[in-house]
């Protein structure tokens, strides 16, 4: 048994669809199982942070998401080593490498997480994506709407991840021997900016697209929901990475056995969230 939290985020909800395919026992926790829409075979089950009696039951592995946690992460990692966890597979983020800003609320919130865990006395391992490719989504509203994208830092470069690779790592991760104690970090296959993200989901859906620069003190209504002090990180995150080739791995192919899909692979598979 595989427990999975974050069991309806991007990352999550692949990880179950593959346990469930390869035929594994998953147990997915989520905030509302009737609107989860998870599949048939998969055991979903309703997360209560103040109540974690019962949900590791029977369980050896645990898929880990940060938030998903509900903010009680030691007292998460204790009722599953308890039941009998034996390994938890954190999402973390590639924010955390040498050299990084420690005061960054996202490496903050990531650096914690992966000390708890190993305080814990569970085996682990952390996945340490950069850019998810899962990101353009925040534009779809606007292409929906029409052929003009708003946003920030046309020419930043990232490599950015396919939700679904970041899943096979982990699936790989919790099911095979020899990732205990391993810090995978996760791109995608190639750099691109956000012009070519645009002209990449126009392709997708049969349109030209334009990107339109935005000013960083102008973006906030672009981030609708974002706290201001996530906002500030993020933007300076980005600035950093305007004309600077971003890291490459080549993790995904050689834990899955399977390249790294590229951006305009995931705009294909993503065009309907794009049309309106």
């Amino acid at each position: 048994m595989i427990v999975v939290t974050g069991a309806t985020g991007n990352v999550g909800r692949a990880l179950v669809g593959r346990l469930v395919a390869g035929g594994h026992a998953v147990r997915a926790l989520t905030r509302d199982p009737e609107r989860a829409g998870l599949p048939d075979k998969a055991e979903v089950v309703k997360y209560r942070p103040d109540d974690q009696a019962g949900l590791f039951e029977g369980a050896t592995g645990l898929f880990l998401y940060v938030q998903g946690a509900g903010g009680r992460m030691p007292e998460l990692l204790d009722a599953a080593r308890t039941a009998g966890v034996r390994h938890v597979v954190l999402l973390s983020s590639g924010i955390i490498e040498e050299g990084a800003d420690e005061t960054h609320p996202i490496h903050v919130m990531h650096a914690t997480a992966e000390r708890q865990i190993r305080d814990s006395g569970l085996a682990w391992t952390f996945l340490r994506p950069n850019a998810f490719a899962t990101n353009a989504l925040q534009w779809a509203p606007q292409i929906r709407a029409g052929n003009t994208v708003h946003g920030v830092f046309a020419g930043m470069l990232t490599a950015p991840i396919h939700e679904d690779d970041i899943a096979a790592v982990a699936e790989r991760a919790l099911l095979d021997d020899g990732h205990q104690g391993a810090a995978h970090r996760l791109t995608g296959p190639a750099a691109t900016s956000n012009t070519d993200q645009i002209a990449a989901i126009g392709r997708a859906v049969g349109r030209d697209l334009t990107f339109v620069e935005v000013e960083p003190e102008e973006a906030a209504p672009l981030f609708p929901g974002t706290p201001p002090e996530f906002l500030q990180g993020l933007l300076k995150t980005f600035a950093a990475t305007v004309g600077v080739p971003p890291e490459i791995t080549t993790t995904v192919e050689d834990v899955t056995g399977s390249p790294a899909r590229t951006f305009g692979q995931w705009a294909d598979d993503h065009a309907a969230d794009f049309r309106s």
